[in-house]
């Protein structure tokens, strides 16, 4: 960053007069070009004369925006007959190009949903995330992950409904685990009659469909049915549904009333805007989403209101009615469109009645305190990075740091991860795994060189973003072949390089880090906060290699071994398990033997032999 950014030149080598002389009054969009021809930001306006002309004049912009101002070289503009027209348009350029100064929802995964399977015989609740494009009933979307799974845990707990595979299902011959903790009724093995079955299934959708109340009321009526005709256990399980239904309105109701809506707040300090998004179903509060992104232009509460909503709801599950904790100026442009896109009315509120003004205010502080627990993270994390500087006597505090792990069992699939942290923490979108093959199993030596000269090799062909330094899990050994791939691709002098080597027993906080040229080694502090930044680095690397390690391994060994011949197709699979009868007598059998089942040649059969000795 220059020197002078909070000053810089207005207009650069753009000549804006000239341009907005040409610039119409119409709705539209526009789009900020910088020196190579990337997108600097797209913006909306009801009026694009007026709306550009505030971005050149010689007062009144915030330091980060006259910044952005500095570096644009050609401005595009669109128009639209409507803002709305306007709105779709920027909204879908923005999740195209993902310009540097817009707001970018990185995490673009669909929300999760309960799907239930009502064609089945026996029909299951289960977790789904996706196009609802399966046949089925389907309930939310819900916050996260978590909120679903806390909630199918409350219906198999309640109704004892089954939550197995189909695959599962059809082959048990007796109750599995889950009917012996009272989790399923086991309709498997004919414990419960379909007609019960289906019953307690009608239930639950009565539950998830927010119908608590008319629930409650026909099991108290079942309840003292049973009790009057001397059924005391069935009475007791009802007694026992209505006590879990009452605990769990107790612990997610906020409103006596069946609102569907979302709740959204806004805080923003240093830099960094989070919003909190709270989903409210049929009364019910299933929890709240947080999204932190840069505020790169320093924009108000209001402003980074504007420019969420349509990222966050466009394309997606729109509710029917959405609290704003800062009134904002495109509110009847976004309900217009909010509308058309659900196919009926949706109502954007930030006035609101005692029991709203409650759900918006417990939003507003829940959204300010996340962001205030993540900056004294992110300043954490910038004194831990000082602190790696001073101990390795590096010339400035790094900015971008990559560790490398090797992850294998018994030499089997070995599989090499790289992951990121820059001073903001984890750049998971920049991490990387690798395919190790042609190495002796079990080289270590040679299956970090192998990972090494791939990742960095690409960067250079790619004119990628080079570390500032470079964390080896291992000692000596993995650090000379280290360093011997740096000095080939004359980078040795850019990056700074470093081995972690495991204490004694392989005890966190007894990390010896060795430095490279011969320069000896260091033990800092178990509790220094080098030492925690280090084993944070080093386990997430590790994570992230044995989780790839454990995915291509169980690949592998579901895969037939006659899939990995070459010459060997279906026709000849089949050809061969129906001749020998099993792939154990395959491995038996000699190539002469092998050379007899039809389609298999002499050279080919050689070749099986091979495979398997």
């Amino acid at each position: 960053m220059p020197k002078n950014w909070k000053n810089p030149p207005v207009t650069g080598h753009f000549d804006s007069r000239t341009f907005l002389q040409g610039v119409a009054k119409m709705p539209g969009i526009y789009i900020f070009y910088g020196a190579e021809r990337e997108t600097l930001y797209i913006g909306k306006a009801r009026n694009l004369k007026k709306r550009l002309q505030s971005y050149f004049r010689t007062t009144g912009l915030t330091p980060k925006t006259r910044l952005m101002v500095s570096k644009i070289i050609a401005v595009e503009t669109q128009q639209t007959r409507t803002e709305s027209e306007a709105l779709l348009l920027e909204n879908n350029l923005i999740k195209d190009r993902r310009p540097r100064y817009n707001i970018s929802l990185r995490d673009d995964k669909s929300f999760p949903y309960i799907r239930l399977s009502e064609s089945d015989a026996y029909p299951r609740f289960s977790f789904y995330r996706g196009r609802r494009s399966l046949p089925g009933k389907y309930y939310g979307p819900y916050p996260s992950a978590a909120a679903v799974r806390e909630i199918l845990g409350h219906v198999h707990k309640i109704f004892q409904l089954r939550q197995c595979s189909d695959a599962f299902f059809r082959n048990r011959s007796r109750p599995c685990l889950q009917h012996q903790i009272k989790r399923c009724s086991a309709p498997c093995v004919n414990r419960i009659s379909p007609k019960d079955y289906l019953e307690d299934v009608r239930q639950a959708k009565a539950m998830l469909g927010g119908k608590d109340a008319v629930l409650l009321a026909t099991l108290a009526e079942r309840m003292e049915s049973a009790s009057n005709e001397q059924d005391y256990e069935g009475a007791a399980v009802y007694r026992d549904r209505i006590g879990l239904l009452q605990r769990i309105r107790e612990k997610q109701y906020i409103s006596s009333g069946n609102s569907d809506a979302d709740v959204v707040a806004v805080a923003a300090e240093s830099g960094l805007a989070c919003f909190g998004v709270v989903s409210i179903r049929q009364g019910r509060n299933l929890g709240i989403r947080f999204h932190i992104r840069p505020n790169a232009l320093d924009k108000t509460r209001a402003g980074l209101l504007e420019e969420f909503l349509p990222r966050n709801y466009l394309g997606a599950v729109i509710p029917r009615e959405i609290l704003l904790a800062e009134p904002i100026g495109e509110k009847a442009s976004l309900q217009q469109i909010f509308s058309t896109e659900s196919g009926r009315k949706v109502v954007i509120k930030d006035r609101y009645r005692a029991g709203r003004a409650r759900w918006v205010e417990s939003a507003r502080i829940n959204t300010e305190d996340n962001l205030g627990r993540h900056l004294n993270e992110r300043n954490q994390v910038d004194v831990q990075f000082g602190a790696l500087s001073d101990l390795l006597e590096l010339q400035e505090v790094p900015e971008r740091i990559e560790c490398f792990d090797i992850s294998h069992t018994m030499g089997e699939k070995a599989v090499g991860s790289c992951v990121v942290f820059d001073r903001q923490g984890a750049v998971k979108s920049d991490y990387r795994r690798f395919n190790l093959a042609g190495i002796e199993p079990g080289d270590d030596y040679a299956a970090m060189e192998q990972v090494l000269t791939r990742r960095y090799k690409r960067v250079l062909e790619n004119d990628g973003k080079l570390p500032d330094l470079v964390l080896i899990d291992g000692g000596k050994g993995q650090l000379g072949r280290a360093q011997r791939v740096f000095d080939e691709m004359q980078i040795a002098g850019l990056v700074s390089l470093v081995g972690v080597s495991k204490g004694p027993g392989r005890k966190a906080g007894e990390e010896t880090f060795h430095l490279p040229g011969g320069r000896g080694a260091i033990r800092p502090a178990g509790t220094s906060p080098v030492s925690h930044l280090v084993q944070r680095i080093r386990d997430e690397a590790h994570r992230f290699a044995i989780t790839g390690h454990r995915q291509r391994r169980n690949r592998a060994r579901t895969r037939s071994p006659l899939e990995q011949i070459e010459g060997v197709g279906e026709k000849r699979r089949r050809n061969l398990l129906r001749y020998f009868g099993g792939l154990h007598e395959i491995r038996r059998a000699g190539v002469e033997d092998l050379g007899k089942v039809p389609g298999i040649s002499p050279a080919l059969a050689a070749r099986i032999y091979n495979q398997f000795h």
